[in-house]
């Protein structure tokens, strides 16, 4: 995978027969990834938000489920906009590989019970830790139709 300035949805890509199918990346490199974690929502409209990194990149795979996933490109790391523009993305197992470049906060809400979602790092974890930035998970406003308890 070479450097974007922008998040991509990189596609799937599938071979089906008899036996089912296999879902492949053959043009994504993996050396460039350094970890990977998996992350369980078992309750349905479960929020996990805002986490940004100015120099770190990040793949994002639905295992299971469905997700919505946004963006926000960070204008000011000590005190961002609340008026940026929040990329919206809705994945499900049968998506591919969400691509998201450095200077972006993400978050994810999972739209199913029981989703999990697999995300991919280009640092290691002492490194991400010194390039971490979390916002409140209502600093921006894209999960309220889909769980408004975060609200209460």
């Amino acid at each position: 995978m070479t450097a974007s300035s922008v998040p991509l949805l990189l596609d799937v890509g599938k071979s089906e027969d008899h036996r089912g199918y296999v879902e492949f990346y053959n043009e994504l490199k993996l050396d460039y990834y350094k970890r990977f974690y998996i992350v369980s929502n078992p309750i349905k409209g479960t929020v996990r938000a805002w986490h940004g990194h100015k120099l770190e990149e990040k793949l994002i795979k639905v295992l299971k489920g469905e997700f919505l996933i946004c963006l926000v490109k960070i204008d000011n790391w000590d005190q961002p906009s609340k008026n940026l523009e929040i990329l919206k993305y809705k994945v499900d197992e049968n998506s591919g590989l969400l691509y998201v470049p450095p200077g972006y906060a993400n978050g994810a809400i999972n739209l199913n019970s029981e989703s999990k979602v697999m995300y991919f790092s280009s640092f290691l974890l002492e490194d991400s830790m010194k390039d971490d930035h979390r916002f409140d998970a209502k600093y921006w406003n894209p999960w309220e139709e889909y769980s408004p308890k975060i609200y209460e």
